[in-house]
C-alpha cells in the first residue's frame, strides 16, 4: 500500500525519580544524604533509512514512545538512561507539528535523524539539596516527563523527473517501457492512483523518473487528490509534461496543467519543462501533430511527438531530458539535520477560571509540579518558592483566589492556603 502522508503521536521517556536516602554506614551516627539521582529518558528519533518507499509501515502503528530513565539508589547511585528510540521513514519525508503545523525538518539524506521528542530529565536525589543550612535535606524530584507531541508525515518522492499530464495520457505506459517500474495499466482515466518511480540508465548516468497521477482542474485546491499529488513534484528538477494525442484538446489540457502548478507553488510553474504529444502512433494524434506543434511554438514551446507504446521518439526525448538535466546548476545541498523548530518561552504561563477551579498552564510550572514529592514538606516548601519565583502566586491572587479554593497544575490538584 501507498501511503505518503500520516499523523502519528511521539512521547520521549519519563525522566527517573530521584530518591530520598542517608548513609547508614556502621559507626556513622550521623550520616550524610545519599540519594542519587534518576536517568534521562530516552529521546524519539527519526532515521531516514533508503529500504522505505513509503509511509505504509505507520498505517499499523501511531504511538511511539522511548524508554524511561531508571530511578536513582542509594549511596548516591545514578539510575541508567532511557535508551532513545529510533523510528526509521523514507527518503523525502517532511515532518510538521500536528498542532502549530510549523516545519520541524526536511529529511531527504540516507542517515538523516532528527529528534522529534526530547526525553526528560532524571529527577535529582537529596544530595544535590543539601547545603551549608540544611545538611539533612528530606526532599528530591520525581522524573521530568518526557515532550509528547503529534505529527504529520509527508511524503515527498525523490526524483530527478516527474512525468506530469491529464489522466490517461500515457505516463504510465511511458514509465513502464524506460526503467524496469511495473505500474498498473489500462485504457481509462484515473488508472494511476499513486506515485511511481523508475530508474533509466542513459549513457552511464542514472535517472530517477516519477510518474505522477492526472492532475484535474482544481488540483491545487485538492480536487482529485491534487495535493496529494502536487507535492510529489515539488523535489523533481525537470518535468516531461505528456499531451494526450487522442485527448480532446491537448492545447487546453496544456495550459490548465501549467496553471495548476503554479497555483499550488509558484515555483512548481517555473521548472523546465519538455513537452510531448503522446499515442503518435495513433491516426488521431498523427493527424493533429502540425497543429498542436504550431500551436506550441507560438507559446513559445518547443514540442517532441513520441509513442509510449511503440517507443517511438522516446530515446530521444530522455536524451533531451539528461542533457537539460545536466546544464542545470547543481542543487543546494541540504543541511545535515535541517531543524526549524520555535523556541517557547518556558517561564511564561496563563490562569483560567472555570467557576469550580483555578487551572495554571505553563511549561516550567507544569513540569516542576510533575517532579515534586507532595509528600515531603520541604519539596511542597520549595515548590512555594517556584511560583512566588515565576510570578504566579500574584497572579493567582489578581485573579481572585482565596483559601480552600482549587488550583490545578498540569494533572496535580491542589487546595490554595496563605
Amino acid at each position: 500500500m501507498f501511503l505518503d502522508e500520516v499523523k502519528i503521536n511521539v512521547k520521549g521517556g519519563d525522566g527517573g525519580a530521584g530518591i530520598v536516602a542517608f548513609r547508614r554506614e556502621k559507626y556513622v551516627p550521623h550520616g550524610g544524604p545519599a540519594g542519587g539521582d534518576g536517568g534521562n529518558g530516552g529521546d524519539v528519533v527519526l532515521v531516514v533509512t533508503p529500504r522505505l518507499s513509503t509511509l505504509s509501515p505507520f498505517s499499523k502503528k501511531v504511538h511511539f514512545k522511548a524508554d524511561r530513565g531508571g530511578n536513582g539508589g542509594g549511596s548516591n547511585m545514578t539510575g541508567a538512561s532511557g535508551s532513545d528510540l529510533l523510528v526509521d521513514v523514507p527518503p523525502g519525508t517532511v515532518v510538521r507539528d500536528a498542532k502549530s503545523g510549523d516545519l520541524v525538518a526536511d529529511l531527504t539524506e540516507p542517515g538523516q535523524r532528527v529528534v522529534v521528542a526530547k526525553g526528560g530529565r532524571g529527577g535529582r536525589g537529596n544530595t544535590r539539596f543539601k547545603s551549608s543550612t540544611n545538611q539533612a535535606p528530606r526532599m528530591a524530584e520525581k522524573g521530568e516527563p518526557g515532550e509528547e507531541r503529534w505529527l504529520i508525515l509527508e511524503l515527498k518522492l525523490i526524483a530527478d523527473v516527474g512525468i506530469i499530464g491529464v489522466p490517461n495520457a500515457g505516463k504510465s505506459t511511458l514509465l513502464s517501457v524506460v526503467s524496469a517500474a511495473k505500474p498498473k495499466i489500462a485504457a481509462y482515466p484515473f488508472t494511476t492512483l499513486t506515485p511511481n518511480l523508475g530508474v533509466v540508465i542513459l549513457d552511464d548516468q542514472e535517472l530517477v523518473l516519477a510518474d505522477i497521477p492526472g492532475l484535474v482542474e482544481g488540483a491545487h485546491m485538492g480536487i482529485g487528490l491534487g495535493h496529494s499529488f502536487l507535492r510529489h513534484i515539488q523535489r523533481t528538477r525537470v518535468l516531461i509534461h505528456l499531451l494526450d494525442g487522442t485527448g480532446e484538446d491537448p492545447i487546453g489540457d496544456f495550459v490548465q496543467i501549467n496553471s495548476e502548478l503554479a497555483l499550488f507553488d509558484p515555483d512548481l510553474g517555473e521548472k523546465p519543462q519538455l513537452v510531448a504529444l503522446n499515442k503518435i502512433d495513433m491516426p488521431q494524434a498523427q493527424e493533429r501533430w502540425p497543429s498542436v506543434k504550431a500551436e506550441l511554438a507560438k507559446h513559445g514551446v518547443e514540442a517532441v511527438a513520441i509513442s509510449g507504446l511503440t517507443r517511438q521518439g522516446v530515446s530521444e526525448l530522455l536524451h533531451t531530458t539528461l542533457q537539460t538535466l545536466q546544464e542545470l546548476p547543481e542543487p543546494e545541498p541540504t543541511e545535515e539535520v535541517p531543524v526549524f523548530r520555535p523556541e517557547d518561552d518556558d517561564e511564561a504561563f496563563e490562569i483560567a477560571f472555570d467557576g469550580e477551579a483555578y487551572r495554571v498552564i505553563g511549561k516550567r510550572i507544569e513540569r516542576a509540579a510533575a517532579m515534586t514529592y507532595w509528600e515531603y514538606d520541604e519539596a511542597v516548601l520549595r515548590f512555594q518558592r517556584i511560583l512566588e519565583a515565576l510570578g504566579i502566586s500574584d497572579a493567582l491572587e489578581e485573579a481572585g483566589v482565596e483559601p480552600g479554593d482549587t488550583v490545578i497544575i498540569g494533572d496535580t490538584e491542589l487546595e490554595w492556603s496563605d
